[in-house]
C-alpha cells in the first residue's frame, strides 16, 4: 500500500504528520504569512510551489493509487485538480485533512515535545 502524501508546508508537518506520510509542500509560505510575520509586516500570504508537481512526479507513477492531504483538505483538493491535468489517473483527496484525521483518533507521528 502506498503512503499517503501530504502537502502541508514544513511548519505544519513539523508540529506533527501522518504516520509514514510523504510531504510534498503545495503551498509556501511567504514573509508576509511566516507563523510570526516580520514586525514591520501586517499582511497574510503563501505562494504555490511552482515545483509542485514536478516533484510529486519523481516519487510517484502516474499510475499508482494515492491518497493527498493537507491541514484541512483545501489545498489538496487544489493540488489533486493539478495533478489530474498533469495525467495523473488515480489521485483522491483526503477530505477534512490532517485535522480530520487527528480529530478522528487515528496514528500520527507528533514532533513537537
Amino acid at each position: 500500500m502506498a503512503p499517503p502524501y501530504e502537502t502541508r508546508t514544513e511548519e505544519e508537518m513539523s508540529k506533527g504528520h501522518l504516520h509514514n506520510s510523504l510531504n510534498v509542500p503545495f503551498m509556501f509560505f511567504t514573509p508576509q504569512g511566516m507563523p510570526t510575520p516580520p514586525a514591520n509586516s501586517t499582511a497574510i500570504g503563501r505562494e504555490k510551489n511552482p515545483l509542485f508537481v514536478e516533484q510529486f512526479s519523481s516519487l510517484v507513477s502516474k499510475e499508482e493509487h494515492v491518497v493527498v492531504g493537507c491541514q484541512s483538505g483545501k489545498r489538496s483538493e487544489q493540488a489533486c485538480v493539478d495533478l489530474l491535468e498533469a495525467g495523473f489517473k488515480n489521485v483522491k483527496n483526503m477530505g477534512g485533512g490532517y485535522a480530520a484525521w487527528l480529530g478522528s483518533g487515528f496514528p500520527v507521528n507528533n514532533l513537537t515535545l
